[in-house]
Formats: C-alpha cells, sequence, structure tokens
C-alpha cells in the first residue's frame, strides 16, 4: 500500500498543498479530483520524490518511509509516475521507450513477461515496435507512456491526467485499459479531469480544493453527491 500522510508541499510562501493524507492499495483504483491549480499535480510529484516536501509530512510504501528518498529509489520500490506531459523519448522507437522503462533492478529479470503483459494491454505498440514515437497520435503517446511505466514492474502507478488531450473515443478506451491494469493487481492513483469516466472505474475518490483534502468516499457515493455533481461532472 502507498500512503501519505500529512504531506505539505510550498513554493516559497505560496503553499500548494497542505497536510494532504490518502492511500492506495495494490489491485484498487483511487482517483482525486480538483480544479486546476488544486495540487493534484504538487501531489504526485511529490511522492514520486520530484517535488520537496516540508518536513513533517511522511509518505509510506508498504509501511517503508520513502519520504526523502530521491525518484530512482522510490521507483524501485514499486511506485511509478506517468506526468501530464507523458516524458516519453520522441525521437526512439516504441520498443526503445518500453525497454528504457525495465532498467530499475526490480523489473530487469521481468523484462520479457512484462513486455509481454504490455503489448497485451496495448496491441497497436506491438504491431509498431519500430516506429519513431513523435510520429504517433496523443493517445499511442499516452500508450507509450503509460506502457513504460509498467514495464518498472510497479505495484502502485501514479497517473496525472492522462486522458488530456484525447478525443472521447480514445479516453473510452484508456479508461477500460486502466480498468485491465487494475485486474493484473496493481493499483493506479489518478489525478483526472475527466470526473465521470474516472469515477465509474475507480473503487474510492478524494476531492482537492485549494491544497486541502475536503472530502473522501467510495466512487459510487461520489458520483451520487449533490455537490459533486454540480462542481465536477457538470450536472
Amino acid at each position: 500500500m502507498l500512503e501519505s500522510r500529512n504531506v505539505s508541499v510550498f513554493y516559497g510562501r505560496h503553499r500548494a498543498l497542505e497536510n494532504v493524507s490518502v492511500s492506495v492499495s495494490q489491485g484498487e483504483i483511487v482517483v482525486m479530483l480538483g480544479a486546476n491549480g488544486a495540487g493534484k499535480s504538487t501531489f504526485l510529484r511529490a511522492v514520486a520524490g520530484q517535488t520537496r516536501k516540508m518536513e513533517g509530512g511522511t509518505v509510506l510504501m508498504d509501511g517503508a518511509d520513502i519520504s526523502r528518498r530521491p525518484p530512482h529509489e522510490i521507483v524501485e520500490t514499486g511506485v511509478a509516475l506517468v506526468p501530464e506531459d507523458r516524458g516519453i523519448f520522441a525521437d526512439l522507437t516504441v520498443k526503445e521507450n518500453l525497454i528504457l522503462g525495465a532498467h530499475p533492478v526490480r523489473a530487469r529479470k521481468l523484462e520479457t513477461q512484462n513486455l509481454e503483459r504490455v503489448l497485451s494491454l496495448f496491441p497497436k505498440l506491438g504491431q509498431r515496435p519500430k516506429q519513431i514515437v513523435r510520429t504517433m497520435s496523443g493517445g499511442e503517446r499516452q500508450m507509450v507512456a503509460i506502457g513504460r511505466a509498467m514495464m518498472s514492474a510497479p505495484t502502485i502507478l501514479l497517473l496525472d491526467e492522462p486522458s488530456l488531450g484525447l478525443s472521447p473515443l480514445l479516453c473510452t478506451e484508456l479508461f477500460r485499459t486502466l480498468a485491465r491494469i487494475k485486474e493484473t493487481g496493481v493499483g493506479i492513483f489518478l489525478v483526472e479531469q475527466n470526473a465521470k469516466q474516472s469515477l465509474a472505474i475507480a473503487d474510492r475518490g478524494y476531492l482537492l480544493d485549494n491544497g486541502h483534502i475536503v472530502g473522501a468516499d467510495t466512487a459510487v457515493a461520489l458520483a451520487k453527491d449533490a455537490k459533486v455533481q454540480a462542481a465536477y461532472l457538470g450536472e
């Protein structure tokens, strides 16, 4: 299980996050909803070790404190982040990007097995192993980004706005794939603007507003909540 306890992040005097406590276990999908600027991306970067956290907050992975470890060590604990900009190597091929994802020590012996799993989740990538990634569509690039993260043999996958810029059809396909990833036993912590589709596949959810957790419940309960509907579902 990945757990944050009272995580805070300040940029100078600006408070981006304050005392954020959440958790996600293997085999479940947890979504964090919030408006632009609420601090969702900052939270994921803090968990992944890419943003400095204030003293006092703690991030635990399977009970071990990873709060002050560098990003490459956090990956070795089983946490993988797919950032909003996807972070792929655009001038490399699909297969080269995927193989780079298997660099962590924990993943090297499982490279072949994990590659087979990724290609079963994203068959299009198996059809285009030599294609240069910059020539691919936005949806295909997102497949590469998630596939590369899966190559690190994660137990918890962090996704920052994975549906951003995708067509409605590709969004639907993406969320179906995330549900399939959950079935493999991987836990997913999802930051999303597409509240309707993310709640449809999630087990639980958190509401983040101005750097604070202001609500938490099952995904079913959140989807039925009138305030959540008005704020995030457009109903």
